[in-house]
């Protein structure tokens, strides 16, 4: 999944197969980062301030030290080939503005989870709303230098079974954050594959006869 580099920002006319794919979780956890370490353009995002007044509605445990937040989405762009595009749109993870996750996932191909191990309980929302909308997904565990955890216990935590990948990342670095995207998209690959084997597999059946009338 070689993604074009800024020297061919420009969205060629041949594009026309355009692939959304949202990146969620919690306050915190390196969406905005995410979207900006793989972007080909320049990411809009739509980051302020945080203001004090904002600490009576957003929960800072563990991310104290954070200065800006994303109030609406972020958006980056990935060229896959001529013809298909990759389209990445970073949920806000402030409790007050989920309300903006069901219009985010409209259209959706997949989404990757990002969670931070030091606060794991922060990724059930995001999880619990993909599985609502039926949104195929992986999680990508961000490294923020905190305690280790092995795979079971995370997948324990989550409560995530055991055919959603789950993986470790750092959302800074771009190969990183591109082999996350590769995962997800060979995990969507995998599912189309089985979806059409299941219904390749499925038997058919002749359809019945009316009876004819009595004379």
């Amino acid at each position: 999944m070689d993604s074009a580099t800024s020297d061919r920002a420009a969205l060629q006319a041949t594009a026309d197969n355009g692939l959304k794919i949202v990146v969620v979780g919690g306050f915190g956890v390196g969406k905005t980062t995410m979207v900006r370490s793989v972007s080909e353009i320049r990411p809009l995002n739509t980051e302020e301030t945080m203001t004090r007044a904002g600490e009576a509605v957003d929960h800072l445990d563990g991310v104290q030290s954070k200065t800006s937040t994303t109030v609406a989405f972020d958006f980056g762009r990935i060229t896959l080939d001529a013809r298909s595009v990759l389209y990445l749109f970073g949920a806000p993870g402030q409790e007050r503005f989920w309300f903006l996750w069901d219009r985010l996932f409209s259209g959706t191909l997949g989404a990757v989870v990002l969670v931070d191990t030091r606060r794991l309980a922060d990724s059930w929302y995001a999880i619990d709303r993909l599985e609502h909308h039926g949104t195929p997904f992986i999680v990508a565990c961000n490294d923020f230098g905190g305690p280790l955890h092995t795979e079971q216990q995370i997948r324990e935590a989550l409560a995530l079974s055991d055919d959603v990948p789950l993986v470790e990342c750092d959302a800074r670095d771009r190969s990183s954050s591109k082999y996350v995207l590769i995962t997800l998209v060979e995990h969507l690959y995998a599912l189309s594959r089985g979806s059409a084997g299941s219904t390749a597999a499925r038997p058919e059946v002749a359809p019945e006869k009316t009876p004819e009338p009595t004379p």
